[in-house]
């Protein structure tokens, strides 16, 4: 296992690399922060003087090697706009993102379990297709489309919800809702489909001819030998929310570490943007690295074909 670990951390680091030079680039592709920071009346002497401050006189090399520098001091800059510390900025947004994933993958597990169990325990029944039908259509539906749809009825036609913001629980629900549907509906169609290959397998027949319940069957049988595929789908789309909150926190106005992305891309607040990447950049591996040891530890053959 740790041999395992090793060699998956191992093959993590060039992707990391490759968004730190990549991350650093299209930072600067977004323009020239002087004119953004200084008035239109700024002197050339001025405007040289903030280039010179905050070091964008130096080539584009040696800015990157200076950055990469900082990046192994945990030093990671400071903000063009509030002069605080990046790395802070971005440490103090990103609780609010684990806790939108977290609530949304836990309903997500929960949800698909109870809907997937019960529509492989009757294959082909009409529960069975409509549960079916309903997944699939939830893991086609765009998250912005299901986001502006849901702000447009829940909080400008009914009033009920509000548009954004983080007081109280009813602001939870449309950001919950629009990151809940497509992983429920992509979790519910792989727990289905392992459900009902498992509960034909020789060893539940077996259970049944001992006088298992089908209660027991499902959940003590069944569903222990279903859960490394439905895992291996969960960690992706865990994965995929943490990477993909951007567009929901910006609609939604949810203080978390999409909405500072985008408001450093508007800010060309370049050290704000590059720690804030860097930091889900390094969450996204570390929770597939855990992901995969999961996996590994579920299933021997994992093991054994990390050992070759």
């Amino acid at each position: 296992m740790f041999s395992f670990l090793r060699r998956r951390i191992f093959t993590s680091l060039v992707p990391l690399l490759v968004v730190l030079v990549g991350v650093f680039f299209l930072a600067r592709l977004t323009g020239d922060p002087t004119s953004l920071y200084l008035p239109e009346s700024a002197t050339p002497a001025q405007r040289e003087a903030f280039a010179a401050q905050n070091g964008f006189d130096r080539p584009v090399w040696t800015q990157m090697v200076d950055y990469f520098g900082g990046v192994l001091h945990l030093d990671f800059g400071e903000s063009l706009r509030t002069g605080e510390a990046a790395s802070t900025m971005a440490l103090r947004a990103f609780p609010a993102t684990l806790q939108l994933a977290f609530v949304t993958m836990l309903l997500a597990v929960i949800g698909s379990i109870v809907i997937g169990c019960w529509a492989a325990y009757r294959p082909n029944s009409l529960a069975d297709r409509f549960s079916s039908l309903l997944s699939m259509t939830a893991a086609s539906i765009p998250d912005f489309w299901f986001a502006i749809t849901g702000v447009w009825i829940f909080a400008v036609v009914l009033g009920v919800l509000p548009t954004s913001g983080t007081g109280g629980a009813v602001a939870w629900v449309l950001p919950i809702a629009t990151l809940l549907i497509r992983p429920l509906g992509v979790l519910t169609q792989v727990v289905r489909g392992a459900m009902v290959s498992a509960l034909s397998a020789p060893y539940v027949r077996l259970a049944r001819s001992k006088g298992a319940g089908d209660l027991r069957v499902v959940t003590h049988h069944a569903l222990r030998n279903a859960a490394a595929p439905a895992l291996t789908v969960a960690g992706d789309l865990t994965v995929g929310l943490v990477n993909g909150a951007v567009v929901v926190e910006a609609i939604f106005g949810w203080p978390g570490i999409g909405k500072l992305m985008i408001d450093a891309i508007l800010q060309r607040d370049f050290a704000v943007l590059q720690a804030a990447v860097l930091l889900t950049a390094v969450s996204i591996f570390v929770l597939n690295i855990v992901i995969d040891a999961c996996y590994a530890l579920l299933d021997a053959r994992v093991r054994d074909k990390a050992k070759v």
